[in-house]
This record gives C-alpha cells, sequence and structure tokens, in this order.
C-alpha cells in the first residue's frame, strides 16, 4: 500500500488555494489544479478522491484563517474597546494586502454554499461569549456607545476594511489609481477606519 506524503498533499493543496481562488470552485478542474501543483492528475487523485472534498478543506482552512485574527483579538482581555478596533483593522488590511483574493473566493463561495460558515465556525455563538461582547455591553450600559447591538459594531468595521478591496477594480479603474497608490490608500485606512467607526457609534 502507498504511503502519502505530508510534503506532497501541502503542495496540492497550495495549488489548489492558487487555483480556487481564481477561479472559484465551478470554473475550476482538477486538472488545472494537478497543473499548477506540475503532478499528474492519478497522483491528486489518490491524495483527494475529488474535486469537491478538496475544496471543502480549502474553504474551510480559509475561513478559519480569516476569522482567526477576529477572534484572537475579540477575546484579549488585554485591550480596550478602541484598541480591539485599531488591532481587527490593521490585521485585515495586513492580510488582504496579502492575499487580495481572499475576500472575493469568500463571498463569491458563501453564496453558493451559505451554510459551510455556519456549519464550521459558529460565529454568533464565539462573539456572544467573547470579551468584545461583554466590553461592548458595558459601554452601551454607561453610555459611551448608543448602539445596543454589537453586530452592527463589527459589521460597520468589517465592512469599511474589507469593501474596499472588493470594489479595488472600480477604485483604480475609476481613480486612475494604480496598485502601489491602492496599497497606499488601504494603508491610510487603517488610522481613519478607528476614527470613523468611534465617531458612528459614540453618544458624543
Amino acid at each position: 500500500m502507498k504511503i502519502k506524503d505530508a510534503t506532497t498533499e501541502e503542495k496540492i493543496k497550495n495549488a489548489a488555494r492558487i487555483v480556487f481562488y481564481k477561479k472559484g470552485f465551478a470554473a475550476t478542474r482538477t486538472r488545472d489544479i494537478a497543473e499548477e501543483a506540475g503532478i499528474n492528475l492519478a497522483l491528486l487523485n489518490y491524495y483527494f478522491r475529488s474535486k469537491a472534498k478538496l475544496f471543502e478543506i480549502i474553504m474551510t482552512e480559509t475561513m478559519a484563517a480569516f476569522f482567526q485574527n477576529l477572534m484572537i483579538v475579540l477575546n484579549s482581555k488585554k485591550t480596550t474597546l478602541d484598541k480591539k478596533v485599531e488591532e481587527i483593522v490593521e490585521r485585515y488590511i495586513d492580510l488582504i494586502i496579502k492575499e487580495p483574493e481572499i475576500p472575493t473566493f469568500i463571498i463569491s463561495e458563501l453564496r453558493t454554499n451559505p451554510g459551510l460558515l455556519l456549519q464550521k465556525i459558529p460565529l454568533s455563538e464565539v462573539i456572544k461569549t467573547s470579551i468584545f461582547f461583554q466590553q461592548h455591553q458595558e459601554a452601551v450600559k454607561k453610555g459611551i456607545i448608543r448602539e445596543p447591538n454589537p453586530l452592527h459594531f463589527l459589521i460597520n468595521m468589517l465592512g469599511l476594511t474589507v469593501f474596499p478591496f472588493i470594489a479595488k477594480p472600480i477604485l483604480i479603474g475609476s481613480n486612475e489609481l494604480n496598485d502601489w497608490e491602492f496599497e497606499n490608500l488601504m494603508l491610510e485606512r487603517k488610522k481613519l477606519i478607528p476614527i470613523w467607526i468611534k465617531s458612528m457609534m459614540s453618544t458624543g
């Protein structure tokens, strides 16, 4: 019996990640992944029996990595609510600059299979048990924040952070920006978004 090699398996997963990010599930062929990995189709099928199974692994790992940044910050006992906003914005902008295909990939595939995220990552439960949730509720009670629903807080923050990357082709085309100028624009938002969030949510 042939023993599977961890290095080859990881090589296939890395190739699949590249191809799925670019093409999505429907447009990707297993042959595309094999070519990206530099292996034959039979070897790919030996390690991963179906495109669907390989995609589920890549999607789950991508979602977990994407939301891990959020969970780490939300559950920190050492940071204030304001500092959490700063850290989340900074982490996501840095991540997406490095992996620009991730937001579009996640949104596109979740439209096809919206239950996958909820099955793999119980976001609602995690948020409600987080330090962030406790801090938010305390700020509401003290009158520091006017919006009692913490989801509005998170949606505003993630929307302001992630959406410009999704809209990059439009922003570059309509404003005649190059990639370097766009990246610098996103880096400027590290400082601006926390200010906007605080202004939107505060009662002052």
